[in-house]
């Protein structure tokens, strides 16, 4: 099947929406949420654990109620892709907003960790129509045609995208995120997902052990740039929050420290992470087998 007849369903899919709006888009997501979480068990048992863990105190029956909720609530990502409101209509809450700027104005450059809770993509659009410098480093799997839509948009839209596959070693979109970030941009990478071969560090993740990618920490420890968490998430239909931790230094007085700097800056985020997940637990949207062994 060619790539034109892979994507002709999507395409439908957006124009419908777009000319009978949201009901129809509630409608047909909930039925496509629902199929996901029946037919493939194997990934909500990775949501069941997940939930878990993070709500130990909780029961079974809790637990899967969670998943429930996080399948169907992640179709809310993708609302403003295919119904279009006017900048008026959509409300931002801002929180931290301010150590961007200053970032930006200071030219010391900005690693922003985003991940897999939240609308990442529209947190990314903010940040462009705001006329913040911002480099997007993306993964890119083949056979996933709403994310390719999906990034081809971003592109389109001004935003600088570096898209690497799982089995890419280039080095050169490596050196490309340094100098963007020496000239003062902002780098924005995911924190909770690895890609391939990427290098890693491994944390204590609500009692488990989990494999971080080590680059965004490497990242700043190199060239000095503050570190930030970033999170958005839906308060309400049209209303978002971005939420902006301080900027953090990965620092290392000698070579053989730096192991340890970048292990405590993962260590950081994901208590970060954490915090966050409990507080919206229903937006965290990994679907990947996420935890590992529980830590002694």
């Amino acid at each position: 099947m060619t790539n034109k007849m892979k994507k002709l369903p999507y395409k439908i899919f957006f124009y419908l929406t777009r000319r009978l709006g949201l009901w129809f888009f509630r409608i047909f997501s909930w039925f496509i949420a629902t199929g996901y979480f029946f037919l493939f068990p194997v990934r909500v048992a990775d949501s069941l654990k997940f939930y878990g863990a993070l709500f130990p105190e909780r029961n079974f029956f809790y637990h899967l109620w969670c998943a429930w909720r996080q399948y169907h609530k992640f179709t809310d990502v993708y609302i403003h892709r295919f119904i279009r409101l006017d900048e008026e209509d959509i409300e931002f809450v801002k929180e931290g907003w301010e150590y961007l700027e200053e970032a930006v104005q200071k030219k010391t450059g900005a690693v922003l960790l985003m991940s897999h809770i939240g609308n990442w993509e529209l947190a990314a659009q903010t940040l462009n129509k705001k006329g913040l410098p911002i480099m997007l480093y993306l993964g890119a799997k083949h056979k996933e045609q709403v994310e390719h839509i999906q990034k081809k948009l971003l592109a389109k839209s001004g935003i600088r995208i570096v898209a690497t596959s799982e089995d890419d070693k280039s080095p050169f979109a490596l050196i490309e995120g340094i100098n963007f970030l020496r000239e003062g941009g902002i780098v924005s990478m995911t924190g909770d997902r690895l890609w391939g071969q990427q290098s890693y560090v491994t944390i204590d993740f609500l009692g488990h052990k989990v494999n971080l990618p080590d680059t965004p920490h490497l990242f700043a420890l190199m060239t000095g740039a503050p570190l930030m968490t970033f999170f958005v998430y839906q308060e309400a239909i049209g209303k978002y929050h971005i939420k902006v931790s301080h900027g953090r230094k990965v620092v290392a007085a000698t070579r053989a420290d730096r192991k340890k700097a970048v292990l405590e800056s993962a260590q950081a985020y994901a208590a970060d992470l954490a915090e966050f997940a409990r507080r919206h637990p229903f937006e965290w949207h990994h679907f990947e087998p996420f935890l590992g062994k529980k830590v002694n």
